[in-house]
């Protein structure tokens, strides 16, 4: 059983997309509680609490936890509380270049052995008028995500491009997670339905 420890849709469709059916099960941890000394370190850190937290109430199971934060000037940007604040996340990014870190951690929850590395995408941002952020951010879609954008919605149109593992902007790296299964023994071909 495969279970991914996230409410992001993206990261569902795709790891569906390629051949898993991972049960969801929302880990409920306060992002906001942890700290490090970077944006790649925060990533990992979230992405193993969350993978911990939902691991430890089950008994069988490969249990999966993601974060992504932008790293934009040495500092993390995770999911905006506000509109404004969405709006104002656009301003900065708009023709600029940012680092999209996304913390993977892998659990095997019967052995309790645990992997985790984190992947990173460089994103070229568009530049979007003032109009056209405040369109955007009216639509709601940039408040549930890291960096306050995706490319595979609305947003998509304000990205010029990327260098890097794509599935890793829309929140997991699937050549990663493959490494991570290898390194505790499995074929992720094993669990494709």
């Amino acid at each position: 059983m495969i279970v991914l420890a996230s409410a992001s849709s993206a990261r569902l469709t795709l790891l569906r997309s390629a051949g898993l059916d991972p049960k969801v099960i929302v880990s409920g941890v306060d992002e906001d509680a942890y700290s490090a000394h970077s944006p790649a370190a925060l990533s990992l850190v979230l992405a193993k609490a969350k993978a911990e937290a939902v691991a430890s109430g089950l008994d069988e199971g490969l249990v999966i936890g993601c974060d992504s934060i932008l790293e934009l000037d040495g500092r993390p940007y995770g999911k905006p509380a506000t509109q404004e604040e969405a709006a104002e996340r656009w301003r900065l990014m708009r023709g600029r270049t940012g680092r999209l870190v996304t913390g993977h951690c892998l659990i095997d929850v019967p052995t309790g052995r645990q992997v985790a590395e984190t992947a990173t995408t460089v994103v070229r941002f568009g530049q979007p008028s003032d109009e056209e952020i405040a369109a955007y951010v009216a639509t709601g879609e940039p408040l549930g995500l890291a960096g306050a954008f995706s490319i595979d919605g609305r947003g998509g149109w304000f990205v010029e491009g990327i260098d890097g593992d794509h599935g890793n902007v829309l929140g997991i790296s699937l050549p990663l997670l493959r490494e991570l299964f290898a390194e505790l023994g499995y074929a992720v071909t094993a669990f494709w339905r």
